[in-house]
């Protein structure tokens, strides 16, 4: 399975794609009743909780960090270290932004 080699791209990849999956698990979880563009347009709107969801959706990629760390695999560790902190960047830019 690809998920079990060590490979600093993979850890890339999940490391962007987690908090993607992280938002649409929130989402699903607190505002099913809604569309999912509506959801976006709140998120947008209210800073706080833009932050909420995306302290939310940045825990999925801290539970992969850790789970890679507690296997050894450092390289996709390091990779999913790196998204993070790329996408938490791109998240304090726009919460600012906005």
């Amino acid at each position: 399975m690809f998920l079990k080699n060590d490979n600093l791209i993979l850890g890339l990849i999940l490391g962007f794609l987690a908090p993607f999956l992280g938002i649409v698990i929130f989402y699903f979880l607190k505002f099913s009743g809604f569309t999912f563009s509506e959801f976006l347009q709140v998120m947008v709107m209210w800073k706080t909780f833009f932050t909420s969801v995306i302290t939310v959706s940045l825990i999925m990629d801290g539970a992969l960090f850790t789970l890679y760390i507690n296997t050894n695999k450092d390289q996709t560790a390091r990779g999913i270290f790196i998204a993070t902190m790329i996408y938490t960047i791109i998240c304090l830019i726009l919460k600012y932004a906005l």
